[in-house]
């Protein structure tokens, strides 16, 4: 069996989504195991010696840094910390975003530089392969200090406390560790801070949300060249030429892959009586490749925040060092994803306009793409959902990066707000999915009204395939199933 091993080498999110989508189970590397053991056993001596106080080891958190913790109160101090910022509410964190944190959380502590104890770090990864998914919400977090509260409630199971998801069940910890036949972690000093410390809620929402939209990129290209042809749109915006005269990669990338969908078409290839297409046509290259270029940027971004080294204090054995900083702060990631929310909307956006277009009944297509339209809506409503859609997104796409409320007594006076933007991007992205989805439903219905003619074989190879799942409407029917039916093949079909 494929074992992928935490170590040092720098985590891509590329194997990231390999990892989660074939289920591939964790185990610490010796090296991580080493440097995991090695920072415990520093900060164990670093006790035994230290008068100095410690922020949030010897010390309160936030603004009680003042107050001195006495050595037999020190693990107490951790687990009341765990237990008083559990206060994640609201709506569940799927569980494909919540086995994102543990994936995430084990990375950033595999480093050696967070003080845990490696039997913590091996919990941790037991839960992640055995699926024992902790039940965090989704609010809660300022970005800043770390994901505190969501992260609280990701570590209660730890202690015994919390609940958790177990074999499709929701089930209180104590029971859990009872059935695993585990003990509840007794925490030492600096680990409740190490595993609340950090910007795993955020990060993991990220990484979800590239994963997708990369997905969501090349749909948008792919659906957008589908409707271009039911159109009857013309093939020059698309031509290498143009790009390479205003050469933005995204864009040269975007005009190569609507030519390569395109390529064998009879209906691209046949003559046209109109000298341009609208914008939502004839700007494809620019608008879905800007797109790409802002992902690009967002995608380095989260790789960087996934590899490395959240809580506070950071801990440097070999140089004898306990630095209280700020790698907490969400900002170098809060504003990528605030950024990434405007690069899906707008491929929403310009989706939404070619939906128009197609129920427009011109060149040729019926109003509403239905033969008897009167009788019949069609396809009418459809757009007024794509509509909808879109304009929550425009709303959802409101900065949260650039808003910040001071917490902690004002210790804490400036934050990111970053978990926010997390949450706000999630939404952006399937409704982005769900958008497109309503284009591919008005396109390939558009395609049946220029038979005999055909698209390129890559493309009905496509409408073949979602026709096996959504059919062809000639008279009004119930319609949300098929749209419904459209996102799942969105989400299922490779492309």
């Amino acid at each position: 069996m494929e074992v992928h091993h935490i170590s040092a080498a720098p985590l891509t999110i590329d194997r990231v989504e390999e990892i989660i989508t074939r289920r591939i189970p964790l185990a610490l590397s010796d090296d991580a195991r080493a440097r995991i053991a090695r920072c415990r056993e520093y900060l164990d001596h670093k006790m035994t010696s230290q008068k100095e106080p410690i922020y949030g080891i010897t010390t309160g958190f936030g603004s009680l840094c003042d107050i001195s913790i006495s050595s037999d109160q020190l693990s107490t101090l951790q687990r009341n910390l765990v237990m008083s910022h559990s206060c994640s509410l609201g709506e569940r964190v799927p569980s494909e975003i919540v086995r994102l944190m543990l994936l995430t959380k084990i990375q950033s502590l595999s480093y050696g530089n967070s003080g845990v104890q490696t039997a913590t770090v091996e919990r941790l990864v037991e839960m992640y392969n055995r699926s024992i998914l902790p039940l965090v919400y989704q609010q809660g977090s300022l970005g800043a200090s770390g994901d505190l509260a969501p992260l609280a409630n990701l570590s209660l199971p730890l202690l015994g406390l919390g609940e958790v998801e177990m074999d499709g069940k929701i089930i209180p910890s104590s029971q859990m560790l009872e059935a695993m036949g585990w003990e509840p972690i007794t925490l030492k000093c600096k680990e409740g801070l190490a595993l609340l410390n950090g910007t795993q809620f955020m990060s993991s929402y990220a990484l979800w949300c590239v994963i997708q939209s990369r997905r969501l990129s090349r749909w948008a290209d792919k659906i957008g060249a589908l409707s271009l042809d039911a159109f009857d749109g013309r093939i020059e915006p698309f031509m290498p030429q143009i790009q390479q005269v205003r050469p933005h990669r995204g864009q040269i990338e975007t005009g190569r892959a609507v030519m390569e969908y395109l390529k064998g078409s009879e209906l691209i290839a046949r003559p046209k009586k109109h000298v341009q297409d609208p914008y939502s046509f004839r700007c494809i290259p620019q608008v879905h490749g800007a797109s790409k270029d802002t992902l690009a940027y967002v995608a380095a971004a989260i790789e960087t925040e996934i590899n490395s080294v959240t809580d506070n204090p950071t801990i440097f054995p070999d140089e004898d060092l306990v630095i209280s900083a700020g790698n907490f702060h969400g900002e170098p990631i809060a504003q990528p994803m605030d950024f990434l929310a405007v690069a899906l909307c707008e491929l929403s956006n310009i989706s939404e306009r070619r939906i128009f277009k197609l129920i427009a009944g011109v060149r040729g297509l019926p109003s509403f793409l239905v033969a008897n339209p009167g009788v019949n809506s069609g396809f009418m409503i459809p757009q007024y959902a794509a509509a909808s859609i879109v304009s929550q997104s425009k709303g959802l796409c409101w900065p949260a990066s650039c808003d910040s409320i001071p917490s902690s007594q004002g210790q804490e006076d400036h934050v990111s707000m970053g978990a926010n933007a997390a949450t706000k991007l999630y939404r952006v992205v399937c409704n982005t999915r769900r958008v497109l989805a309503i284009e591919l439903f008005n396109a390939a219905q558009a395609l049946e009204f220029r038979r005999p003619l055909r698209t390129s074989p890559v493309l009905e190879e496509m409408v073949a395939d979602f026709r096996r799942v959504v059919p062809f409407i000639e008279n009004d029917t119930v319609m949300y199933p098929n749209i419904n039916a459209a996102e799942d093949f969105i989400i299922n079909y490779p492309v």
